[in-house]
């Protein structure tokens, strides 16, 4: 088994099964052509053609988003998708970008939609070892119960920013002080395209590392996470390597950390598809 593995997992997708999602003459979103036919019920919103679905709905932000939601809330009803806890994600064409709508998170990868996060390695040395803050996700969780996570993760909701997230994460998932959280240091952002049962993940993952002190342990407040373990990197790495233990793009941040923490290093054989493969072009 290998680490590269992982990254062609989270990349498998068919782009000849997808339609693009458009607004206002920019694409917000990517939709799996049987989910574009659940939306032909809903003419007044959107426009189902050959070549792209468009969103027609007519009004600003807020309204178009009161009318995509009530077609949402018409899928949930006939069990088309299923809906999450009125959390909603700001969609825009790019990073940057004036939002067009709001969508929540349950139906972001039914119509393809891209979306960000924010993932925080936690690592310390001991005795000139270097370890890492490893979390277990409860097993009622909707997404990859049971697997083992970052010290901090979350979605950018559209209520707030990337550093706000962070901050708001690392209370919640870690019982992190704001103050200690605010040292963490950005360190870049990877991205993949994955098919989903309900259609697909268009994700963009900022990712941040803190060397946390020697007095800090974390402790999960929201129930998100179970317990947290200081493991040695090496061998983070390593069950990375040979089993399905993380969540899916947990692996990927690993990956990441591994490459420019030199645990991974150029005599890898597959250590340049690693190096590039994290980092799909975003267009």
């Amino acid at each position: 088994m290998n680490l590269l593995r992982h990254i062609r997992a989270c990349n498998i997708w068919e782009p000849a099964n997808f339609l693009p999602l458009m607004h206002d003459g920019a694409r917000v979103g990517l939709v799996r052509r049987d989910n574009a036919e659940q939306l032909r019920r809903f003419p007044k919103v959107f426009d189902v053609g050959g070549a792209a679905v468009r969103i027609v709905a007519n009004g600003g932000r807020a309204e178009l988003t009161a009318r995509i939601d009530e077609a949402v809330e018409a899928l949930v009803a006939h069990d088309v998708l299923a809906k999450y806890r009125h959390e909603y994600f700001a969609i825009a064409p790019r990073w940057g970008a004036a939002p067009h709508f709001d969508l929540d998170r349950g139906a972001v990868p039914f119509f393809g939609a891209r979306s960000y996060g924010v993932h925080l390695n936690g690592w310390r040395r001991d005795n000139g070892a270097l370890k890492l803050w490893i979390g277990r996700r409860a097993p009622d969780k909707l997404v990859a119960p049971d697997k083992l996570d970052n010290l901090v993760a979350g979605g950018v909701g559209r209520d707030h920013g990337i550093g706000e997230t962070l901050l708001k994460e690392g209370e919640e998932e870690a019982a992190m002080p704001r103050a200690l959280t605010a040292r963490a240091v950005a360190t870049g952002a990877i991205s993949y395209r994955m098919g989903m049962p309900d259609g697909l993940r268009d994700d963009v993952l900022f990712i941040y590392d803190i060397e946390t002190p020697a007095g800090f342990t974390p402790r999960n407040t929201d129930g998100e996470i179970v317990s947290f373990a200081l493991m040695d990197a090496a061998e983070v790495v390593t069950r990375v390597r040979d089993t399905d233990d993380f969540k899916f793009n947990v692996n990927l941040v690993i990956i990441d950390f591994a490459l420019r923490h030199g645990i991974v290093g150029p005599d890898t054989p597959d250590y340049l598809d690693l190096v590039t493969g994290l980092r799909r072009p975003i267009d």
